[in-house]
């Protein structure tokens, strides 16, 4: 390699030293400085309506589909919408107006309900199906 070829790449380093030399980093800080995307959410999703449950932390909510809900922090519980959440684990929260009368208990009283369901929502042991 000749002398003239070195000093010539030479020259081109040194000319791109003087460049990035001359960049600088500006680092913001503060409670309003932009964060970097989390290459674990997506950044775009689909208008696609494949209805998924997700949670974060103790609360659910329904998404149109999986990826709006990563995208939102959320994980997929099940697929489909979420179900009501009762304040009463083990009863049910809604029931039908069905007559089917049941006979239950509860606290050494008995009483006759409308249906199952209802007596369940309210606290109460089924005894037997009918009348008390």
């Amino acid at each position: 390699m000749s002398v003239a070829k070195i000093l010539s790449r030479v020259g081109a380093l040194a000319g791109a030293a003087v460049i990035l030399a001359s960049c600088t980093v500006v680092v913001e800080e503060g409670p309003n400085r932009p964060r970097p995307p989390r290459p674990d959410r997506p950044q775009v999703c689909t208008m696609e309506f494949q209805p998924v449950c997700a949670r974060r932390g103790d609360r659910q909510r329904t998404f149109a589909n999986a990826c709006t809900a990563r995208a939102a922090g959320y994980r997929i519980v099940r697929p489909g919408e979420c179900q009501a959440q009762s304040n009463r684990p083990g009863r049910p929260q809604i029931c039908t107006r069905e007559y089917r009368p049941v006979c239950a208990r509860k606290n050494g009283q008995r009483r006759t309900f409308g249906n199952a369901c209802s007596a369940q929502a309210a606290g109460y042991r089924i005894v037997r199906p009918g009348q008390c």
